[in-house]
């Protein structure tokens, strides 16, 4: 009787405390207007800090169809930044390049065109063709060229991703991730090439023959969400809708990636959605401002007695909207500077981190010239201590 007793309070107890638990404050990044989306896989991050505001299978495997040119794209710039290629080479467009159906710009086999053009074709109009015949003058084939693009995504962290081919047209073991898809799309972001053709909306691909062929933006949210500059569709019919893309909004940057939606309206619509609760709900918080003083380092052997540190670059990080945000910085800086040193000379670190984890080091750096003591000047400090 005692013991069915005991139990019974037991479960009392474990009731009301049930009770109370859903009374308590939420989480920090636990808002109370979640969002969902209908795609088979979704994420939403911030650019600068890398933060993950919102994810659904995010790691799962997945076909991306065209957002594999991403990659494409991104090896084709890096040899264009490496010299081994330039803008306004030219190259001569295989049969095999030729031959690629579904999205293209129709290129005539055996004719020559401008390298830059085919980049602006493969990252406005998703052009298959071009991709491939970007590919082969890059690498040599399309097979050497995915070698490089599964070398690098394993360099730049994109575990979960596997290439096949450089355009995204349907290949056995050809997949990736929404949270891999962020990580070469921010790559390329900052890239004054890529950011060029990807907030442009429409132009034209003019052939040797002088036939015309119209170059559209298939990013639809580049001219139609405010603030919209880069990104990439994809679709195949195992794919479904794709689209990776990003946004800047008050000096606050969000990317996020729709896989798998059922048209091509929904995967519009998804990222929008995504986006307005970014917006709505987090907002861009410098944590470290590196144009203010953070401390002051002793100095000897000058004139002055201390210096001003400051750090050497700034860390913002999105919080949520009139919440708390939960980083602290430690700094550690050295107990003197010995003079003759320059501004900007290295002093120490700050080091950034958010529930104990490290997720940022900053340099700390003299914030002025200190000039070393002229005999005289020696001197006269020693006497007048004296």
């Amino acid at each position: 009787m005692k013991r069915r007793y005991f139990v019974l309070c037991l479960l009392l107890v474990c009731v009301l405390a049930s009770f109370m638990a859903g009374k308590l404050p939420s989480k920090v990044y636990a808002l109370p207007d979640e969002i969902s989306v209908n795609s088979r896989a979704a994420i939403l991050v911030d650019y600068v800090s890398g933060e993950v505001l919102h994810q659904q299978n995010a790691d799962q495997k997945f076909e991306v169809a065209s957002m594999v040119k991403l990659m494409t794209i991104y090896l084709t710039i890096d040899a264009l930044e490496n010299g081994q290629i330039a803008l306004d080479d030219t190259l001569v467009a295989s049969e095999y390049a030729a031959s690629h159906g579904g999205s293209q710009v129709f290129l005539d086999a055996g004719s020559s065109y401008n390298v830059g053009k085919m980049l602006q074709s493969v990252i406005m109009a998703s052009a298959n063709d071009a991709s491939v015949a970007l590919a082969e003058f890059v690498a040599g084939s399309e097979k050497a060229f995915v070698e490089k693009m599964n070398q690098t995504a394993k360099s730049i962290g994109m575990e979960n991703t596997q290439y096949a081919n450089a355009t995204g047209l349907p290949a056995p073991m050809q997949f990736s991730t929404a949270a891999d898809t962020v990580k070469i799309l921010s790559k390329l972001i900052p890239n004054e090439t890529y950011h060029k053709f990807s907030s442009m909306w429409m132009d034209e691909l003019v052939h040797p023959s002088g036939r015309k062929t119209e170059i559209v933006n298939t990013n639809k949210l580049t001219r139609y969400y405010k603030g919209c500059d880069s990104g990439k569709t994809g679709f195949t019919d195992e794919a479904g809708y794709c689209l990776a893309s990003s946004v800047m909004r008050d000096d606050m940057r969000l990317v996020a990636v729709v896989m798998g939606a059922k048209t091509a309206k929904e995967r519009f619509s998804e990222s929008i959605n995504l986006f307005n609760w970014g917006f709505s709900n987090f907002k861009n918080n410098i944590i470290l401002d590196c144009g203010e003083a953070v401390g002051e380092v002793n100095v000897v052997r000058s004139l002055k007695t201390s210096a001003k540190v400051f750090a050497k670059e700034c860390f913002s990080a999105v919080t949520p909207v009139g919440k708390a945000h939960e980083y602290e910085i430690k700094f550690d800086i050295q107990k003197s500077a010995k003079a003759p040193m320059n501004k900007g000379d290295v002093v120490g670190v700050a080091v950034v981190s958010k529930k104990g984890l490290v997720v940022k080091e900053v340099e700390l750096v003299l914030g002025e010239d200190i000039v070393a003591l002229t005999y005289p000047q020696a001197i006269g400090k020693v006497a007048k201590a004296w």
